[in-house]
């Protein structure tokens, strides 16, 4: 039962860190989806350290649920991603959606990488 409430507590933090991102950027006007790109590349980045140092078991098991689980469940979002590039193609903007695929992609993976090379 500790679990659930270890990714409760970790998921509501990571889901106030992508607003916060989202509200600092609410007064600029963008096509791009900047603010969910920054989350997700933040998460990934985080959650690529914590798996690094989880292969080397030092990340004990319970912080596993708060931090990888929950913080950085709450804090990277794909169903924002989706929805946000979805509207992009709704509103003719082909490039900045096909722009958003690849560059999330792309970076996001490269940021895994580097939290877990960052871990070693």
């Amino acid at each position: 039962m500790l679990n659930y409430f270890l990714v409760f507590i970790g998921g509501g933090l990571g889901s106030m860190c992508r607003y916060g991102i989202a509200h600092l950027l609410t007064d600029h006007k963008m096509t791009f989806p900047l603010a969910t790109f920054i989350a997700n590349i933040l998460s990934c980045l985080i959650l690529g350290y914590l798996v690094g140092l989880s292969l080397k078991t030092e990340v004990g098991y319970y912080h596993r649920f708060l931090l990888m689980t929950g913080f950085c469940g709450g804090f990277s979002t794909f169903s924002t991603f989706s929805s946000e590039t979805f509207q992009l193609f709704q509103q003719g903007e082909i490039f900045h959606a096909f722009l958003n695929i690849a560059i999330s992609l792309i970076v996001c993976l490269i940021c895994i990488f580097l939290g877990f090379k960052i871990a070693e």
